[in-house]
């Protein structure tokens, strides 16, 4: 998989082709089409913020908790969506990559990209709504785009890497969606990470070196308040402060490698 050919006019043209028709099919036949693209997070927020932040009474502590809640819902629906899409890619274009020679990396890609269309738009929905709710803009909101990046590097190792193994091993969908509800709870999203780290700055620093956690917290930081504990804030060491950085990176090269091997067979596994 050489640069020029990554590059080349022909593969930008095709994975623009494909992420459109992915986008498209994606809310076909549905009443409200793109609408669903908003309405999904929103809808979810709704349900967390009246369960946890009115019943539950959780984040009392953290200034502009709604949009804190917001915040962390849309970043996760738009990981869960990306992982989800890229997974199932190969399989669900099945018959393409039988029928045409293209470098298949272009159809995890295509479908990961209508998940970040779909968080472009979300994220417009935060930014007004943090605003209506008093968030003053800062300079830190120029630091979103490179979280989400790092966000999207990580989504991205997961689909190829998972994606690969998927077209022989069907199972992984399943397995995928289990570890998916598992970390749902396991990544502060619903409940601020302060409610752990006054229980225990161990478990605090541990969740803080998951990726997803550290983008999290990072795009709450830099988007709502700076009162928002991070592994920049928290954790002292300089390696530790990189780990999930690190860990990205690694993910991200294995994956590729790996689903670079394994696309040669993947017409005929499929």
């Amino acid at each position: 998989m050489s640069i020029p050919r990554v590059l080349s006019k022909k593969n930008r043209i095709l994975l623009a082709e494909l992420t459109k028709t992915d986008f498209k099919l994606r809310y076909q036949g549905s009443a409200l089409g793109y609408l669903w693209a908003l309405l999904r997070p929103l809808m979810m927020f709704a349900i967390l913020y009246v369960v946890f932040a009115k019943l539950l009474r959780f984040g009392g502590d953290i200034p502009h908790y709604p949009v804190y809640l917001l915040a962390g819902t849309t970043i996760w629906s738009f990981f869960t969506e990306c992982t989800s899409q890229g997974i199932q890619a190969m399989v669900v274009r099945g018959d393409l990559i039988r029928k045409i020679s293209f470098p298949k990396y272009i159809v995890v890609v295509s479908a990961t990209l209508t998940a970040v269309i779909n968080m472009l738009i979300n994220l417009v929905v935060v930014v007004v709504f943090a605003l209506i709710n008093g968030v003053e803009p800062s300079w830190t909101w120029l630091l979103v785009p490179f979280s989400l990046i790092e966000l999207y590097a990580l989504a991205l190792g997961i689909s190829f890497l998972l994606g690969a193994i998927n077209v022989k091993y069907r199972d992984i969908t399943s397995i995928w969606d289990v570890c998916i509800q598992a970390l749902f709870y396991a990544v502060p999203i619903i409940y601020p990470i302060t409610m752990v780290a006054e229980t225990s700055t161990l478990a605090a620093k541990i969740i803080l070196l998951n990726p997803l956690a550290q983008t999290i917290q990072d795009i709450r930081y830099s988007l709502i308040t700076h009162e928002t504990i991070t592994t920049w804030n928290y954790i002292s060491n300089i390696f530790l402060q990189v780990f999930p950085i690190i860990l990205i990176i690694i993910i991200l090269v294995l994956a590729v490698l790996y689903f670079r091997k394994k696309s040669k067979f993947f017409a005929e596994e499929i």
